[in-house]
């Protein structure tokens, strides 16, 4: 009976192991593809295959119209989204829709991408058989709240003083655009993961913490709403969960264009790939960009005002 009972066991742990996927996931701001600086759409689709993406949520497809201010900012032009696909030999899909959760963005898979949901920030992908959730959103960057907090003017909007007056704010700003996004969630139903890809504009609860304040790179502690919402969804910031600490490991994503130093800006992470799944594990992570040591994966030239952000996870 020895034999029969250890050919079951092994085909049990065979079945078990076959049941695992693994999925590298990424969200890049890509400036129109570059175009906002007149480069090519190859260098964008360079940094993707750097990566080894699987999935991509990309915001800024199209180019930054005119006038581009705080207040108004259209975009402008074609989506680069088919071009970058075709580059990588992926689907595609343009969230052509106009709303609070969107600006300008599309996902690309490796993997066949099936129907959207009716706000246009997610769609279902085939993954190997596996259902999977890709939502990607780009929320609203004004008024903006680290530069209300640090005085720095960015459209007429009033500086703050205290935590409090910027969650509130914060909230104001972008909870138009969440409520599209959780509403698309509550459509599309259960999957056997999920995952938000996404230019926030807005930082992590998990960022303004005391480690950071005490390293010198925050101001004060703030705990931001908008990651702290999706999270308590049951998702995962896929980046935080390998880098818990934010002062040893800011991960800042905007912006590459400016020094830290710069009396004009600020640097920080707005940029997310979050994800749930049952006995979903985040195996690694990782920011990419132009160079070390902000970069975890560095590619030159580097086509965006942004940094990405990506990360391995296993369902």
């Amino acid at each position: 009976m020895r034999q029969p009972l250890l050919a079951l066991l092994l085909l049990i742990a065979g079945v078990t192991t076959a049941q695992a996927t693994d999925l590298t996931i990424m969200s890049f701001n890509i400036y129109g593809g570059g175009a906002n600086d007149k480069k090519p759409v190859d260098e964008t689709a360079a940094v993707i295959k750097a990566v080894g993406a699987d999935i991509i949520g990309v915001q800024e497809t199209r180019l930054e119209g005119d006038p581009c201010t705080a207040e108004v900012c259209p975009a402008a032009g074609e989506s680069v989204a088919a071009k970058l696909a075709a580059a990588l030999g992926y689907y595609y899909y343009d969230q052509t829709r106009e709303n609070a959760a969107l600006w300008a963005n599309a996902i690309i898979s490796r993997y066949p991408i099936g129907k959207a949901t009716p706000n246009d920030t997610g769609v279902e992908i085939d993954v190997n058989g596996r259902k999977v959730h890709a939502y990607n959103i780009h929320l609203d960057d004004a008024p903006y709240q680290p530069y209300q907090l640090l005085g720095i003017e960015y459209g007429p909007y009033p500086f703050l003083k205290t935590a409090d007056e910027a969650v509130k704010a914060a909230a104001g700003t972008r909870g138009p655009g969440l409520k599209l996004l959780f509403d698309d969630m509550d459509a599309a139903g259960p999957a056997d993961a999920d995952v938000v890809f996404g230019d926030f504009n807005e930082p992590s609860h998990r960022d303004w913490t005391e480690s950071a304040v005490k390293a010198g790179l925050q101001p004060l502690v703030v705990p931001f709403p908008t990651v702290k919402a999706i999270e308590d969804k049951g998702f995962v910031d896929t980046f935080r969960a390998i880098y818990p600490d934010a002062g040893a490991k800011p991960g800042m994503t905007w912006t590459p264009t400016t020094e830290a130093t710069a009396k004009d800006d600020h640097h920080d992470r707005i940029d997310f790939a979050l994800a749930r799944g049952k006995e979903l594990m985040v195996i690694s992570a990782g920011i990419v960009g132009e160079k070390a040591p902000e970069a975890d994966i560095v590619v030159t030239p580097w086509p965006s005002d942004h940094r990405a952000t990506m990360a391995t996870v296993k369902f």
